[in-house]
């Protein structure tokens, strides 16, 4: 019987996704215990990821444990897994995707665009600030941190008139009641890999490569693939307002990109492109297609 431990950040939506991993390999025969870890990026809340180093404060430690053979797999919300990993390690696994969309939750407001004006919005993700200033530019949007329960916690506190989150989060956690409205992909472009859950093992762990191998969704690979490449080839972090959102139609990857100003003085500009996917590379090379394009469009905005 292989045996694994699976590294996770401690709020109660990582242990979730753990759980659910652990559930999934157990089901195949594995043994599978978790180490549960406190990272830098939960740590710090009273300063925006942009500014205190990004997305891989939610990863390192996880690394570490993975590095020093504490733990096997790390199971990460894979909008918070930076473009580039480190040297020794791969993404194995991304598994079937949640629901990619951002979601409402207010306790007195069906809608964004039922908010009076000057109403004060809770986010602290650059890209969602870009789209809501795009919505609405009379809102004074705030900066919020914390896992999932403390940022209701704080909406319920009447800290803010709404916040927006992942919608796949607060499913997960049987809180969709909480949702009042959901944001499609043409008023809000998700993040890339947004609602996708991936699994980091160190490269050389071809057993854990294998046993993760049917836990693949294929379809959710290849869009995130197409996804983060538009992403790294921006330079993506979250110092970035940038969203990127892949779907197949058929044998066919469309891919929609975003880059946004987050002071709200550019407009936001978008690119997309449609074609062939059947590999990683194909959806790689079909990002960096709509990449291109959107830099050209930024290029054109101070030009």
């Amino acid at each position: 019987m292989p045996t694994f431990t699976i590294a996770t950040r401690e709020s109660r939506l990582a242990l979730w996704q753990a759980e659910h991993v652990k559930a999934l390999l157990e089901r195949s025969g594995a043994s599978v215990s978790l180490l549960g870890m406190t990272t830098k990026g939960d740590q710090i809340l009273d300063r925006s990821l942009s500014k205190v180093g990004g997305k891989g404060l939610f990863v390192k430690e996880l690394e570490i444990a993975l590095e020093e053979g504490r733990a096997d797999l790390a199971v990460h919300s894979l909008k918070d897994v930076p473009m580039e990993l480190p040297e020794g390690f791969v993404l194995a696994c991304v598994m079937e995707r949640e629901d990619p969309r951002d979601a409402w939750v207010s306790s007195n407001y069906a809608s964004v665009m039922d908010l009076p004006q000057g109403a004060v919005v809770g986010t602290s993700s650059l890209r969602r600030v870009a789209l809501l200033r795009a919505m609405r530019p009379d809102l004074k949007i705030e900066p919020l941190r914390g896992n999932l329960d403390t940022r209701l916690r704080k909406l319920d506190d009447g800290l803010y008139d709404g916040i927006v989150l992942a919608a796949a989060g607060l499913k997960r956690l049987g809180l969709a009641s909480r949702i009042r409205a959901v944001f499609e992909p043409e008023q809000m472009l998700p993040a890339a890999g947004q609602g996708a859950l991936g699994i980091e093992i160190r490269a050389d762990r071809t057993d854990v490569h294998g046993a993760l191998a049917h836990l693949v969704h294929q379809p959710t690979w290849l869009a995130v693939c197409a996804e983060r490449a538009v992403s790294r080839m921006m330079g993506g972090s979250c110092s970035m307002p940038l969203a990127a959102y892949a779907t197949f139609t058929g044998d066919e990857l469309h891919i929609r990109a975003a880059w946004g100003d987050a002071e709200g003085v550019q407009p936001v500009v978008y690119a997309d492109a449609t074609g062939l996917a059947r590999d990683a590379a194909a959806a790689t090379v079909l990002g960096e297609q709509v990449a291109r394009a959107l830099q050209a469009a930024v290029s054109a905005l101070s030009s």
